[in-house]
């Protein structure tokens, strides 16, 4: 029998949604806020993303081996934020994202190499409010692989931004996650059917070697 996301799937492509935009030529990563405060399952911002950090470790090791822009994000706030604005009255757990503290520095387990970018943003969106998209303009980059946390938030928001800005969008789904199942996979249902493709690790990889 039809599962209803299956039924869901079907009534979207029947209106012309969740079609593939695929790949161009020069792909670039980021890697969305794996970082102290959200990959500590004891943190309140952080979840148990350790499968999600391997799949990212492996998916850095191709791009740097190509030779490929690898972008990590962050996000710090200045003491008494400042910088916060509405966001932290919405999210008051986001205090614990002071500039120069452990709690905004990326996750050892898959810590930025030389050659890597690390860019500091103030809101859920690698794109907004950042240089991103002109630094990787500059690059000839037309594509961007998408990993980190949480799927929900960051991700999706960035997940969007780069279709807005004509970018083909990838997002990895064993490299990206949330702090529960369903917002997690209500997400990605939604970036597959509007803004990006939704790919596996096996599936990024294999797009990825086939590079020349």
């Amino acid at each position: 029998m039809e599962t209803t996301r299956e039924q869901t799937l079907r009534e979207y492509k029947k209106k012309g949604f969740a079609e593939s935009s695929g790949m161009g030529a020069v792909p670039a990563f980021v890697v969305v806020d794996f970082i102290n405060a959200f990959t500590d399952p004891t943190s309140p911002l952080g979840g148990d993303y350790a499968a999600e950090l391997k799949a990212t470790a492996q998916l850095l090791e191709i791009f740097r081996g190509k030779h490929l822009p690898v972008v990590y994000t962050t996000v710090a706030y200045e003491p008494h934020f400042p910088d916060a604005k509405v966001f932290i009255k919405k999210v008051p757990s986001l205090k614990l994202l002071v500039k120069g503290t452990p709690a905004v520095e990326v996750d050892d387990r898959i810590r930025p190499k030389a050659g890597d970018r690390l860019l500091v943003k103030k809101y859920a969106s690698a794109f907004f409010g950042t240089d991103l998209a002109a630094w990787l303009r500059e690059r000839k980059v037309d594509t961007v692989f998408v990993a980190g946390a949480t799927t929900s938030g960051c991700v999706r928001a960035t997940a969007v931004d780069a279709l807005q800005n004509d970018f083909h969008t990838l997002v990895v789904r064993d490299a990206v996650g949330d702090r529960a199942a369903g917002p997690h996979e209500a997400n990605l249902f939604d970036i597959q059917a509007k803004y990006g493709d939704v790919v596996t690790l096996e599936e990024a990889l294999n797009l990825l070697q086939g590079l020349k």
